[in-house]
């Protein structure tokens, strides 16, 4: 990149890693180094918490609140309604308004640690699109944003040409989420003076589209920027475990085991991570990323109290880091593990050491939980466990069961008094 910015909010970005693409990066400058302006993106409520991959959009707001300027957190109560096909293979489920309505409730309250809500200058507003996107006439809308989309330029868009090249079905009602994205953006210039629009990458002929729709209509100017793919050592998208989605929400996902996938995360991905997830200067996420052996571990540590006392708190990421002390240095148990209480009903006369294991979520199944033990990596109170047949009455529990999945992940099983 040859242009180097001036303002804030780009310089730090920038530095960081942030940047992808931007549809004019001196234009934009410019306009920061005049004053606050705002700027969003765009959040559908597919499910009760967002997950890691998601971070990355949640910290570039944040950043763009603490230079100063106006983000706005726009939920997509009316676009989870249709699904974005970017990036996908397949249309995206139907939810219920409803289940879209408690989605946003649960996706708020993550937000909410990282961006200043309000009606202060840089505080953000609380928009969702479902505003102005319920009361839509279809008629009007095509007659005056349609009008502006040609059907040639919407096959060219990546995650439409993606699917249709792969031969799989794109439903009509997703072709219509880039007009519907698009509009939004020309919504928030309007209501909001909204000026710039950041996502992933995979949403850049969105974004441009938007930014296109505002020039066409009202004359006006806005921007578009978009963030790399963040992927992991492996090659993995940022996002996933070996369970399932990394959640930011502790109903779905214990502070604990948050802390311990950034705990664990490859020795590469140290510095990258440091400087997008946390908010340490520059200079030291590059000296911490640069050690070796087993001093990366004390990095790995505190870019793990870092990305979860930002999510979390500080006395979140405390009990976790205690807790892994505890497991993991002492062979005790912690008292922040994930745990399974089981009460006298749930034991009867006893219950199967593959039940527990699945129950507590070490396993996603009795079959995974049988492999687990054959393949020598299920312990019980640190002790190897070599028969799937073992069953596990009252009388174990009388003091709590650790249950081991190899080196690094654990629970707790107790007995409900």
């Amino acid at each position: 990149m040859t242009y180097q910015p001036k303002s804030d909010f780009l310089r730090i970005i920038v530095e960081r890693g942030f940047l992808a693409d931007c549809t004019d990066l001196q234009g934009l400058d410019e306009r920061l180094l005049e004053g606050p302006i705002t700027g969003y993106i765009g959040f559908d409520l597919t499910a009760t918490s967002l997950h890691i991959g998601n971070l990355v959009q949640i910290m570039l707001l944040r950043w763009l609140q603490k230079t100063g300027n106006r983000p706005i957190t726009l939920m997509g109560g009316g676009t989870t309604k249709v699904g974005d096909p970017s990036g996908k293979d397949e249309m995206r489920k139907i939810l219920s308004v409803e289940q879209i309505n408690a989605n946003a409730d649960g996706i708020r309250t993550v937000f909410a640690n990282y961006i200043s809500y309000g009606d202060g200058p840089t505080d953000s507003p609380l928009v969702n699109n479902a505003e102005w996107l319920d009361k839509l006439g279809y008629i009007d809308f095509l007659r005056d944003i349609g009008k502006h989309f040609t059907i040639n330029r919407l096959l060219a868009f990546d995650s439409v040409k993606s699917r249709l090249d792969r031969e799989q079905a794109l439903s009509f009602i997703e072709f219509n989420y880039m007009l519907l994205q698009a509009y939004d953006y020309l919504e928030l210039y309007r209501r909001h003076g909204c000026v710039l629009q950041m996502g992933g990458s995979d949403q850049w002929g969105n974004i441009v589209s938007g930014a296109d729709l505002i020039r066409r209509v009202d004359a006006g100017e806005a921007f578009g920027l978009t963030t790399p793919l963040v992927t992991r050592a492996d090659g993995k998208k940022m996002g996933k475990s070996a369970d399932g989605a990394v959640w930011l929400n502790e109903d779905r996902m214990s502070s604990y085991e948050f802390w311990q996938w950034w705990r664990n995360v490859d020795d590469a991905d140290v510095a990258k991570f440091l400087k997008l997830f946390t908010e340490l200067d520059v200079a030291d996420c590059d000296r911490l990323g640069a050690l070796e052996g087993a001093e990366i571990n004390s990095a790995k540590i505190i870019l793990a109290n870092e990305v979860t006392t930002l999510c979390h708190g500080a006395e979140a990421a405390a009990a976790a880091e205690a807790t892994a002390k505890e497991v993991f240095e002492k062979g005790g148990t912690g008292d922040d593990l994930p745990t399974l209480t089981l009460s006298g009903d749930d034991l009867g006369d006893g219950i199967s050491i593959v039940q527990l294991i699945t129950r507590s979520g070490l396993a996603k199944s009795g079959k995974d939980a049988k492999r687990l033990i054959a393949e020598g990596g299920a312990r019980m109170n640190d002790a190897p466990i070599t028969d799937a047949g073992l069953m596990v009455g009252a009388g174990d529990l009388g003091a709590p069961i650790k249950l081991s999945a190899g080196k690094k992940r654990h629970a707790l099983v107790i007995l409900q008094e």
